[in-house]
């Protein structure tokens, strides 16, 4: 493989933005991608992929580099030489690039990788928190999530069958396979640009990750029914909830953000999804009118985002053990508030994209511990982890109003 220089410039400056301004990777990339008309689908994904794949590394190749943060446009050159060398790339005579001395660079990735916080590139806190959550089914789990994520579609109902979505896409030289088990997903067998397609721009399809398509039916919704979002965002699980409702009845979708509900609108325009009421949380008020009205509420909860590392690499490098503190307190509350908004005989459904039994199970145990907890039966949840399913890690619990 030869490299370009102006590819690999635009790798430079991308990590230099992501390490040492604390910029967002995927952003970071959505920029770069923009930089040069003249760049094929080739160059492109070289670019993208290098970045993310530094980014994941970040520990362990700055400690073969022997480099600490903040970075030097020098050091990270360094840990360009480092990713390229252990992938059996031909490193070229550019003055940037010192004289690499592979020998020691790959000794040094077979002695660090005796050691799992280096060999899986995660700071130390997360290496012990992981350890102590999840016991001996840490090491295959944070292995899993350092892996690149598979790319999911979710079939429009509204609009098409999955077989019929299947044969559009392969008129557009876009190949996929069903997944056992997901009766709405097809899975890219290559990555590809699905968002250029016709079939995404006539809203044909989602792209959603597999475990993200079992909340919504997790919920057991039906059509006509009153259903509650409550953390909608832009909308992944509410247009799968408003298909599966054959767009009767009403889905409230509610955020604090309501630049995120901008987006869900404009999505759920393309999905063809009609039922969707956008509301942003501005007070408690907005919840309190709620209280008792809703057949189904979701509360697709903040979260430490752990099990959608393999999405989100740069979330390894951002999190803090604080906001774990922070994040499971408002879990707490948020459970507790919006969970009133149940009427009797109806259902609720606790999700987060963390693999953490403290933020998961926990939870929700605790909940039904409070007053307005007695007032739910349990009736099932699901752990679903990455290095089980392949797809990211979650987790859902099913709950009743007496």
């Amino acid at each position: 493989m030869r490299l370009h220089r102006n590819l690999v410039f635009a790798v430079i400056d991308g990590l230099s933005e992501i390490f040492n301004e604390g910029a967002y990777a995927d952003k970071v990339v959505q920029k770069l991608l923009k930089r040069d008309k003249r760049w094929g689908s080739r160059d492109r994904s070289f670019v993208a992929e290098t970045v993310y794949d530094i980014v994941r590394w970040k520990r362990l190749y700055a400690e073969i580099a022997d480099v600490s943060e903040p970075f030097s446009r020098e050091n990270l050159w360094r840990i360009f030489a480092v990713w390229a060398t252990l992938r059996g790339i031909t490193l070229p005579d550019w003055k940037q690039i010192e004289p690499t001395p592979t020998r020691r660079i790959k000794g040094r990735f077979d002695e660090l990788s005796n050691t799992r916080k280096f060999r899986e590139s995660i700071p130390d806190w997360m290496d012990e928190l992981g350890e102590k959550e999840l016991g001996a089914k840490w090491d295959k789990e944070i292995a899993a999530l350092n892996q690149q994520a598979p790319v999911v579609l979710r079939a429009n109902s509204l609009k098409i069958t999955r077989d019929k979505l299947r044969s559009i896409l392969e008129d557009e030289n876009i190949d996929t396979e069903f997944i056992k088990g997901y009766p709405s997903a097809l899975q890219l067998t290559e990555r590809a640009n699905v968002f250029s397609t016709e079939a995404f721009k006539n809203g044909l399809f989602e792209v959603q990750d597999g475990s993200s398509q079992l909340v919504a039916d997790f919920l057991e919704v039906k059509p006509g029914q009153r259903v509650i979002d409550t953390c909608a965002g832009a909308g992944g699980k509410t247009l799968h909830l408003a298909a599966l409702m054959e767009n009767k009845g009403q889905i409230i979708a509610m955020d604090i953000y309501s630049n995120k509900l901008k987006e869900l609108k404009r999505r759920a325009r393309r999905a063809g999804a009609h039922n969707i009421e956008p509301r942003t949380i501005e007070s408690t008020k907005d919840i309190k009118k709620l209280y008792g009205k809703a057949d189904r509420v979701l509360i697709d909860a903040p979260c430490s985002g752990l099990g959608v590392l393999s999405r989100n690499p740069d979330a390894k490098w951002k999190l803090q053990p604080e906001f774990l503190d922070k994040i499971r307190q408002t879990q707490s509350e948020i459970l507790e508030s919006y969970s009133k908004m149940v009427k009797p005989g109806g259902k609720l459904v606790y999700a987060t994209c963390s693999i953490l039994p403290s933020e998961n199970q926990n939870q929700v145990k605790e909940f039904l511990t409070k007053e307005i907890g007695k007032e739910f039966i349990f009736v099932k949840d699901k752990k679903v982890l990455s290095s089980e399913s392949g797809f990211d890690g979650f987790y859902m619990a099913l709950l009743e109003r007496k």
